[in-house]
């Protein structure tokens, strides 16, 4: 086992799972930090893939296994179901004939990321990205729409506020049920709202709930069925709700997020993954409670002060 702060060996790349008829997901464990999940659906013809990965390599594994999957059919879109790096970078190795799609929140997103040319010391070790450029979607949209692959329609659908961040998509797949959710849930793991709203993300729950999916593809986390949605949902909104009083109490209180982090008592969240993100979600506390914009870099800091290291990565 690793010391507190040192990094094991890199994790494996995904699985492939049939989730319905067509319907894949790309799962990468343990779903900690730049290792997140993807998947495609494919109709008699042509396929949507749903997200990227972090890395080149990671990436071309996973396009490899659409390939090998689906072998006589054309990938024509790719779907991005917010801006955050584990989901896109990989973007830059889908065919060009590929028609990328986001909300036009999320491009805007991905265009001001700096990251791949100047990585921050937040992380260590540094993720060996591999020869990758930033490619923005090309088409995108304000609210929903839907894409048909044949026969079989895909829905890609936004909140209509803010969540995750501004720019969340779902991907819904509504002749076998399927829901891809982003970031949006994280089953088994620290939720994350530091670029979004925690209000927002409580409410995208019952968004989700109201489709009534078979099967959940999160964005980080393993696949879901009926119960373990449910159970997910009612886990997330308790600890979004347990964020937003502790940030109230912080601020009554005259303390800093990491002062809040400090003093909280994390105990009924000890079981999942990525504590750390606890100092990222107050920050995003004071900035809905207080209307003050979320400094990045500041809550990074903090995080990395809570923890006594740098955050730990194993892509």
């Amino acid at each position: 086992m690793s010391a507190p702060g040192q990094a094991g060996p890199p994790l494996p790349d995904g699985r492939l799972v049939e989730v319905a008829d067509d319907v894949y997901a790309w799962i990468q464990p343990d779903g900690t930090w730049w290792i997140n999940n993807a998947g495609f659906v494919a109709g008699d013809t042509s396929i949507a893939v749903v997200d990227t990965c972090t890395t080149e390599r990671r990436t071309r594994a996973f396009l490899g296994a659409v390939e090998a999957a689906c072998p006589s059919r054309s990938l024509a879109y790719a779907i991005n179901t917010h801006h955050h790096g584990d989901h896109t970078y990989g973007n830059s190795l889908l065919p060009a004939t590929t028609c990328l799609i986001g909300h036009e929140n999320m491009r805007a997103g991905l265009l001001e990321d700096t990251t791949l040319g100047s990585f921050p010391r937040f992380w260590e070790p540094k993720p060996e990205f591999g020869d990758l450029t930033l490619r923005a979607p090309e088409l995108t949209i304000a609210g929903d729409m839907s894409i048909h692959l044949g026969d079989r329609q895909v829905d890609l659908l936004h909140p209509g506020y803010t969540a995750h961040t501004n720019g969340d998509l779902i991907v819904w797949v509504p002749d076998v049920a399927v829901l891809f959710t982003g970031d949006l849930l994280f089953p088994g793991h620290t939720p994350m709202v530091m670029a979004g709203r925690p209000s927002g993300a409580i409410d995208s729950l019952g968004w989700m709930a109201s489709l009534q999916p078979e099967v959940v593809v999160p964005g980080h986390g393993e696949i879901l069925d009926a119960a373990g949605f449910a159970e997910t949902i009612a886990e997330h909104e308790a600890y979004y709700r347990f964020v937003l009083d502790e940030g109230r109490r912080g601020m009554a209180e005259g303390l800093t997020p990491l002062g809040v982090a400090r003093s909280a008592d994390l105990s009924e969240w000890t079981h999942l993954l990525d504590p750390e993100r606890f100092v990222l979600n107050v920050h995003a506390a004071y900035g809905e409670l207080s209307g003050e914009p979320v400094v990045r870099s500041a809550a990074l800091a903090d995080a990395v002060e809570w923890l006594g290291h740098p955050i730990v990565t194993r892509v």
